[in-house]
């Protein structure tokens, strides 16, 4: 063929937009509406399935970290030890805020032993205390130790300063002082009582004490400020080595005279509970991204090896071998991405089920919905582009044969 010049005119396919091979790849989707639906639910169930065995395995570990924390696993207990001469040490007014230095560590608070008795009133012998005694304590002992207030509430900015006292379970107990707003009589003056604590199974020493606030000691009591117990929480993965500097940033001229808890007994069962748990995540998880991807595999080849006839017509039409490809690619992705979200909707929603009705914390890791549409698309391509390469290199009249 020439043109008006003479000239052999070159016939060349129309190039395709990235907008129409995507309303090309959703045409092929539309026409079949049943067999898109089937396909879909087969990678949906896969990927369902990796998401809700993942996200099971991540809330039953949850559940378990929330049980190990209240045992203290990440709980150091910081004291004075002995001299050289074998008389009782005394910890730097600093170690507490030289501790706080430390990166891993997470929250520190103190107590600090005062002379001081306390009494239901002062018509009480002294000396009659019933063996309780009376603690300098800094507002942020309680979210370090776990405690939780039965009645009233625990010091804070407004009470540190003054004569107000928090009583613990065993304290109000033998005193007979339930009530906020009673007082009792310490260290020679009348103290108000702001809260009831529940008894605290991680220091426990704090139950029969009778809790001030650490500037109200030091004006009222004659607190010297130096700490008795420094409660110290860490990372969990970094307790071990939190507890090798914990003396020597304490005390760094005579790191002897410091002792230091060794870590919860629960800490090891934390961490070999964690790794059981991250194992067998893994590989359900795997197992379960296995039998997805081969359903998704399974279904795009027979997807597409059923529309020979269609792509003999469209390259009867003029459609080349590149388009073929591109098309059946495009719907391939487009299926697995239906499918792919599908799957991790219902996952999420079978997880977060399962998790409500055992009363576990409802957790679905990001990484797992991200490998499960991830790994949907990437198979999808894989299993989309050999039949669409097969089916691009036949002739017309082959594939419009069907044979």
């Amino acid at each position: 063929m020439r043109d008006a010049d003479g000239g052999r005119s070159r016939l060349r396919a129309a190039r395709l937009r990235p907008a129409d091979v995507v309303r090309l790849g959703g045409t092929g989707l539309r026409t079949r509406p049943l067999r898109v639906f089937l396909s879909a639910l087969g990678i949906a169930i896969g990927v369902a399935a990796m998401i809700a065995v993942v996200g099971i395995s991540g809330s039953g570990q949850a559940e378990v970290d929330q049980r190990l924390d209240a045992l203290g696993t990440n709980l150091l207990r910081v004291a004075p030890g002995e001299s050289l001469t074998g008389e009782e040490a005394e910890l730097p007014v600093e170690a507490v805020p030289m501790i706080r230095r430390i990166p891993p560590v997470r929250q520190v608070a103190a107590t600090g032993a005062t002379d001081a008795g306390v009494y239901r009133n002062e018509r009480i012998a002294v000396g009659h205390t019933g063996s309780l005694e009376v603690l300098a304590a800094g507002t942020g002992l309680l979210p370090a130790v776990g405690g939780e207030v039965r009645r009233g509430r625990w010091l804070d900015s407004a009470t540190e300063d003054y004569p107000a006292v928090v009583l613990g379970a065993t304290a109000a107990r033998r005193l007979d002082v339930y009530t906020p707003g009673v007082r009792v009589w310490i260290g020679g003056r009348w103290f108000s009582l702001v809260g009831v604590l529940d008894p605290v199974p991680l220091a426990p020493e704090l139950d029969s004490a009778a809790l001030v606030g650490w500037p109200a000691a030091r004006t009222y009591l004659g607190f010297d400020g130096h700490p008795s117990t420094v409660y110290v929480r860490a990372e969990d993965s970094q307790v071990t080595a939190v507890r090798g500097v914990l003396a020597a940033t304490a005390y760094p001229e005579k790191p002897g005279e410091v002792r230091v808890s060794r870590p919860s007994d629960a800490l090891a069962a934390r961490e070999a509970t964690e790794s059981t748990l991250t194992g067998l995540l893994l590989g359900l998880g795997g197992v379960a991204l296995l039998v997805g991807g081969v359903g998704v595999g399974n279904t795009m080849v027979i997807s597409v090896l059923e529309r020979r006839p269609e792509i003999g017509l469209r390259r009867a039409l003029g459609a080349t071998s590149g388009q073929i490809r591109t098309q059946f690619v495009t719907e391939s992705l487009l299926l697995s991405l239906v499918g792919g979200l599908g799957g991790t909707v219902l996952g999420t929603l079978i997880t977060s089920g399962y998790a409500v009705s055992r009363g576990w914390p409802t957790v679905v890791p990001a990484w797992a919905s991200a490998a499960g549409i991830g790994s949907t698309l990437v198979i999808g391509v894989i299993a989309g582009l050999y039949p669409a390469v097969r089916a691009s290199r036949l002739s017309p009249t082959v594939a419009l044969s069907g044979t």
